[in-house]
């Protein structure tokens, strides 16, 4: 591990001097790409010369305690080594957490997809409930949200909706939500009270570049239609709405949230090769087994992975055992607090893997 820091803490100085070179100020692209490295390894060159500074105290302090009579200083040292002692090993284990393997995906901007389950009617209320506190959560961290397509119901449900979340590190927050949600209420399409369990079904998707899926024009087939929703709402005279189908895997997409046909079909290719880049991952994921062991869920849509229950303003996430019961905040974009637990647990499951190798 230290051989591996060293390299970074000489990596990092040399990025700092090349920050000041006049050849790459004055290149907007590699001064860029300077950038960038440099941030990405600040964390750790900082951590591990905090792990030195720490090293050398103990170091210090020992010397001052075998050379020194005066009694003054050596409380001081003392104190010193023992503050010192209790410091290093816990950067050590931030050291290690760093170090961890990170998701090449983390950076990118999401495409998610939610649709109503069983449940009927309520499950597409559901369904909508969940995209609004997605798309709070998203305004709460500063992303940007556009939805590609959506289906409605005539009680203001979604059977369906996709959308994409733009922003630095968009991947990294919502790729945790990826399976099947469940809520436990008195549906408001029922006068009797009694509480139902309905559920919906998240896919959260990695947003492709352009140059990682190469698709053949020949096996795509597009076709036209005017958008409609719910009530009479966003109907264009126009077709505008876009219907992509995906011939060797009969995968099709639509978008019709748009005015424009260009932009309509702009976003669902978007989508498209998004769910093609997700079924090329999933295929090198299940080829290395401990990529799949260190994941927190295996983002299987059928798995259940969060219960909602109104009646006790309760939210589950099964797969840490963690309850909290605070669900209108959660319901209202506060999402940071299972988020978090769900980043530290697939720490620690990767923390397992590294040492059992």
């Amino acid at each position: 591990m230290f051989s591996k820091l060293a390299i970074f803490d000489k990596r990092y100085s040399e990025l700092e001097k090349r920050m000041y070179d006049p050849d790459v100020v004055s290149d907007p692209e590699v001064y860029r790409k300077v950038m960038q490295e440099h941030a990405a390894i600040e964390p750790v060159v900082k951590k591990y010369r905090a792990y030195q500074a720490t090293q050398q105290t103990i170091d210090d302090s020992l010397a001052i305690l075998e050379e020194e009579s005066d009694e003054e200083l050596r409380e001081l040292a003392s104190a010193e080594l023992d503050d010192a002692k209790k410091q290093l090993p816990l950067l050590e284990e931030e050291l290690k957490i760093l170090l961890l393997p990170k998701d090449p995906n983390d950076e990118r901007n999401v495409i998610i997809e939610i649709r109503g389950g069983t449940g009927g009617e309520e499950s597409s209320l559901f369904a909508y409930d969940l995209f609004r506190m997605y798309s709070m959560y998203a305004e709460r961290r500063g992303y940007q949200t556009e939805i590609v397509s959506l289906n409605e119901t005539g009680l203001g449900g979604y059977k369906e909706v996709s959308f994409i979340v733009s922003g630095s590190g968009a991947y990294s927050r919502f790729k945790f939500e990826s399976g099947t949600h469940r809520v436990q209420r008195v549906p408001q399409t029922e006068s009797s009270g009694r509480i139902h369990t309905s559920a919906a079904t998240v896919a959260v998707l990695p947003e492709a570049d352009d140059v990682e899926v190469e698709i053949n024009p020949n096996d795509l087939e597009i076709d036209t239609f005017r958008s409609s929703g719910a009530g009479g709402q966003h109907i264009n005279k126009t077709s505008s709405a876009i219907r992509i189908t995906h011939k060797p895997t009969g995968m099709v997409v639509e978008c019709q949230d748009e005015r424009s046909q260009y932009k309509n079909k702009d976003k669902a290719m978007k989508v498209l090769k998004s769910r093609l880049l997700k079924i090329e991952q999933d295929k090198q994921h299940e080829a290395i087994a401990s990529d799949r062991r260190s994941q927190v869920g295996s983002g299987d849509r059928s798995e259940k992975i969060r219960t909602y229950n109104y009646p006790q303003s309760r939210v589950t996430d099964h797969r840490i055992g963690l309850t909290l019961y605070k669900l209108d905040e959660i319901m209202n974009g506060a999402l940071d607090e299972i988020i978090d637990a769900l980043v530290t647990a697939q720490r620690a499951e990767q923390l397992k893997e590294t040492m059992n190798h």
